[in-house]
């Protein structure tokens, strides 16, 4: 055996482990899902040896989903769309007008990649509280509106637009609003794509911050609904699964159709913080 065959098998049984490891608790959870409770808590087996769809059921008929899903669906698509146009504008202002500031503005926006978005919650959550905001859409959404990476990662493309460019635009009489989105944004489609991606992604996962803000269920989103789900007895661990499994399904669907953008936004999103 070669030295290079002796590599290659190397390197794919490594790829191999490492997709089990990966995909073995989606696998756990599957077969959990479709067991019945009894069963679960009797027999902590891993063989797919059933199928019983009572959990699905029961989520279906007992929970709010539909309204989670709605929820979600509403308060990622605002987040997304919020989040690109204000970092985009923002972005141009950095790095196309000239103002007093405007280097400072950029670096206190680098540095607040130096502190933890949980850090943060407790003083949003008083100043949503003293807006009237908690339990509200505008409490949901607002604090999740400042996202720094998009901002950097547009100043960086901005940045290496030529100025001719610019120039011969303005020459022709069009306004910062038309270079933006007539010039800058056309160069820019598949950033846009990618962050637009990664950002969805992102609304659609966060739990932490809709399960301080949101008290009711009919206002939670998908990720804290799941911690509703339990019975008389103690955790339904069957429920929790499939209502788990029935949350990632549209991201994992918006993966497998947009996998390159996604993979894009997470290499730009890495080099910058790197």
């Amino acid at each position: 055996m070669t030295a290079r065959r002796a590599r290659n098998i190397a390197f794919v049984t490594l790829v191999l482990i490492a997709a089990f490891i990966w995909i073995f608790p989606l696998y756990w959870a599957l077969t959990t899902s479709l067991r019945t409770e009894s069963r679960i808590v009797s027999d902590a087996g891993v063989l797919m040896d059933e199928v019983n769809l009572a959990s699905y059921i029961s989520v279906l008929q007992t929970s709010q989903l539909p309204r989670w899903y709605l929820n979600s669906v509403g308060t990622s698509l605002i987040i997304t769309i919020a989040v690109l146009v204000t970092g985009m504008m923002c972005a141009y202002a950095l790095s196309q007008l000239r103002f007093p500031g405007r280097k400072l503005l950029y670096l206190l926006i680098v540095a607040s990649f130096m502190v933890p978005i949980p850090a943060l919650y407790v003083a949003q959550f008083i100043l949503m509280n003293d807006l009237g905001l908690v339990n509200s859409w505008g409490g949901i959404i607002m604090p999740q509106l400042v996202v720094p990476v998009v901002i950097i990662v547009y100043k960086q493309f901005f940045d290496a637009i030529p100025r001719e460019m610019r120039e011969a635009v303005l020459l022709d009489g069009g306004g910062e609003f038309t270079l933006l989105f007539k010039l800058y944004l056309p160069l820019n489609w598949g950033i846009t794509a990618a962050l637009a991606i990664i950002t969805f992604i992102s609304a659609w996962n966060n739990f932490f911050w809709p399960f301080l803000i949101a008290s009711s269920e009919s206002m939670m989103t998908i990720p804290v609904g799941i911690t509703q789900v339990y019975d008389t007895f103690g955790i339904a661990y069957g429920r929790i699964m499939a209502l788990a499994l029935l949350a990632a399904a549209p991201v994992v669907l918006a993966y497998l159709v947009f996998q390159k953008r996604v993979t894009e936004a997470v290499m730009i999103s890495a080099g910058v913080k790197g």
